[in-house]
C-alpha cells in the first residue's frame, strides 16, 4: 500500500506535476525566471550535477568517468577584474566574446594553435584583447589517465570590430573565427592537433567541462567557486558514453545542447550535411557561410555533429525552437489528428528545395500554411 507520505509527495505542488514526471540521464538545468544573475545559481547547478553522479559511468578506475560540465552566462565582473590584472580593459558586456580553449601540452603545437586563432580573429576584422590561463585545482585527486590527457586550458578574449554593431553579429563573427581557425589547425596536421578543441566561443555563454566526475567540476575549475562567477542559468551534464571512448572534448554540455540518448543514422546525417554544403546559401551569413565548411568533421560523436548543425541553423537566423523542430520532427506523415499548419511545417522542412516548390504549386490550399511557418 502507498503510505500517506508517499501520496503527499505525488501531489501537484507549484510548477511540479506528477503526471509529467520523467527521468533524465545525467542532465540538469536551473534558471532564475526573471534573469537575475547570482552565484547561487551556479552553486545550485553544481549541486544538481553532484546529485547526478549515479547517472554517469565510472570504470575500474573510480577517479575516471565519461566527463561532466556546466554551461553558464559569461561572468563579466570576474573576467573584467582578472583581465585588468594583465592591463586589459574589457569593452562593455555584450561587446566582447570569450573562447574556452583546450590546447596541446606540447609547446610548438600549442603555439601553432594559438597563432591560428589569432590569425582568424584578425582575418575577420575583430580585436584580440588577450589570453587568460584558466585557473584549475591541480592538487585535487585525479586519475593518472585523466591527468595524462588533460589539455592546457586557456581563454581568448575577442572584442568586436568596427564592422560589428549588434551582439548577434558579434556571435556570428565568433562562430566564423572558431570554425576557420579549427579547419586551419586540422589542415596543419600537427602531431598533437587532436588535443585542440574549443568548448565554447561566445559573447553570451561559456562552457566549463572536462573528463571529470560530477563532483569534480566545481572543485577543478576555480572560477566556479568564485563569488564573482554569477549567472541567471546553469545547464549541467554527467555523461554515460555508449558509442565513444571518454575524452576531454566529448564531455557535455556542448555549445548548444546537452542530451541523454543516442542519435541514430550518424553516418547518414554526416554525409547528407556534407552533401548540402554545395547548395546551401544564407542571406544572414552571406559570404561567411563558405568559410564554415566543413560544418562537421569526420569522426565526431553523434552529439557533436548534431550540435554543429543546430548551431549553423541558429547562426543563419532560425529561432532555436524552430531549428530544433526541424532537426527533431514529430512523426507527422500519418498523424491524422495533427493540426494542418503544424503538419505543413514538418512537411515543408522535410522536403528537398525543388519538392517545396512543386508542393506549393500543386497544392495551393496548403501554400498559405507553408508560407506562414517558413
Amino acid at each position: 500500500m502507498t503510505s500517506a507520505a508517499e501520496k503527499s509527495s505525488l501531489q501537484q505542488t507549484g510548477l511540479y506535476d506528477p503526471t509529467q514526471e520523467h527521468d533524465a540521464c545525467g542532465v540538469g538545468f536551473v534558471a532564475h525566471i526573471k534573469g537575475a544573475k547570482t552565484h547561487a545559481i551556479v552553486t545550485q547547478a553544481l549541486k544538481i550535477l553532484e546529485n547526478l553522479d549515479h547517472r554517469g559511468a565510472v570504470g575500474a578506475d573510480k577517479l575516471m568517468g565519461d566527463g561532466a560540465g556546466i554551461l553558464i552566462q559569461l561572468p563579466d565582473a570576474l573576467y573584467r577584474e582578472e583581465m585588468a590584472k594583465q592591463g586589459v580593459t574589457l569593452p562593455a558586456q555584450g561587446e566582447y566574446g570569450v573562447g574556452m580553449v583546450f590546447l596541446p601540452k606540447e609547446h610548438a603545437s600549442r603555439m601553432a594553435c594559438e597563432q591560428e586563432l589569432e590569425r582568424a580573429v584578425k582575418a575577420e576584422g575583430q580585436v584580440l584583447l588577450g589570453w587568460r590561463d584558466v585557473p584549475v585545482n591541480r592538487d585535487m585527486p585525479m586519475s593518472p589517465t585523466v591527468r595524462e590527457k588533460e589539455p592546457v586550458l586557456k581563454q581568448i578574449f575577442i572584442g568586436r570590430g568596427a564592422d560589428v554593431i549588434v551582439q548577434d553579429a558579434l556571435e556570428r563573427k565568433l562562430y566564423v573565427i572558431r570554425k576557420t581557425a579549427s579547419a586551419a589547425i586540422q589542415n596543419l596536421q600537427l602531431k598533437h592537433s587532436n588535443e585542440y578543441y574549443i568548448p565554447s566561443m561566445s559573447s553570451r555563454t561559456v562552457v566549463y567541462k572536462g573528463l571529470l566526475l560530477a563532483d569534480q567540476v566545481g572543485t577543478y575549475f576555480r572560477d566556479l567557486e568564485d563569488e564573482r562567477c554569477v549567472s541567471a542559468l546553469g545547464l549541467v551534464h554527467q555523461r554515460f558514453s555508449t558509442n565513444t571512448f571518454p575524452e576531454w572534448p566529448l564531455a557535455h554540455p556542448y555549445r548548444y545542447v546537452a542530451h541523454n540518448g543516442e542519435i541514430n543514422t550518424v553516418k547518414g546525417n554526416y554525409n547528407w550535411m556534407k552533401a548540402r554544403e554545395g547548395v546551401m546559401s544564407s542571406p544572414v551569413l552571406g559570404p561567411d557561410l563558405h568559410k564554415l565548411y566543413p560544418i562537421s568533421f569526420a569522426g565526431q560523436s553523434d552529439t557533436a555533429t548534431f550540435d554543429n548543425c543546430l548551431e549553423l541553423l541558429t547562426m543563419a537566423g532560425y529561432p532555436i525552437s524552430q531549428a530544433v523542430m526541424m532537426m527533431i520532427p514529430e512523426p507527422w506523415e500519418n498523424h491524422n489528428t495533427m493540426d494542418e499548419r503544424r503538419k505543413a511545417f514538418y512537411e515543408y522542412h522535410a522536403a528537398r528545395p525543388h519538392d517545396r516548390r512543386r508542393r506549393t504549386q500543386v497544392e495551393p490550399g496548403q501554400q498559405q500554411a507553408l508560407q506562414a511557418v517558413d
